[in-house]
């Protein structure tokens, strides 16, 4: 591990697939979470970013990592047949950070990251305490009856759902009645005249919705 002013680059050689990405990591930190990203992004983008200098200001330990399709490859999305991997590099991200702090761990995306996240914790129900799925892909964007909602009522894990209220890959309403097929606890956290990105695209960034994720999460999980 690298160090840098608020985080340090980390890297696990030793799991397969490797763990690769940053590591925010307060002084006494006893929960963690693992961060990860969309289909066209890495664990460098701005939202999570930000969200990692938030929970991690909070004490808890963030580790913002690339899944395996973004490792092999700097750009474009993820090729058919890479999701299982994709849930495998996941998987060994809760493991590296859960030797790095005693108490829960948490499992959180942005898009196809949170898909992923959600599908493992479908198949693995001990796996993590909780879930942040910020922007999740619904269905893709125009094609409301391809819904991505088949292993939802598997998902007994706790989770807090961020959705932009002009997301086209599912609105509000959409949302709420997805989340009815979840058994487990879940909260939604709307983000008004937001898109997919959550204001995150452009060069002015929400200050507030980190702060807003935050509480939103703590009130879930406390």
């Amino acid at each position: 591990m690298v160090s840098s002013d608020n985080f340090e680059v980390f890297t696990d050689a030793s799991a397969d697939p490797l763990v690769r990405g940053f590591l925010h990591r307060p002084v006494d930190a006893h929960d963690g979470l693992v961060l990860t990203h969309g289909a066209g992004g890495n664990c460098k983008g701005p939202l999570l970013v930000a969200l990692a200098e938030a929970f991690a200001d909070a004490g808890m330990a963030v580790l913002r990592c690339d899944l395996p399709f973004r490792q092999f490859r700097s750009f474009g999305p993820p090729r058919p047949g890479q999701a299982a991997r994709d849930r495998q590099g996941l998987k060994t991200a809760v493991a590296a950070v859960r030797k790095l702090v005693r108490g829960r761990i948490f499992l959180g995306g942005h898009s196809y990251g949170g898909r992923q996240a959600s599908m493992l914790c479908a198949e693995e129900p001990e796996l993590v305490q909780g879930l942040l799925l910020s922007s999740y892909p619904l269905h893709p964007p125009g094609k409301p009856d391809q819904l991505r909602t088949q292993h939802l009522p598997k998902l007994a894990t706790s989770a807090l759902f961020v959705q932009g209220t002009r997301d086209p890959f599912g609105s509000i309403a959409e949302m709420e009645s997805a989340l009815k097929l979840i058994p487990a606890r879940t909260v939604l956290l709307k983000v008004d005249g937001a898109g997919h990105d959550l204001g995150f695209k452009g060069k002015t960034k929400p200050d507030v919705l980190p702060s807003m994720v935050l509480a939103e999460f703590t009130k879930l999980f406390d």
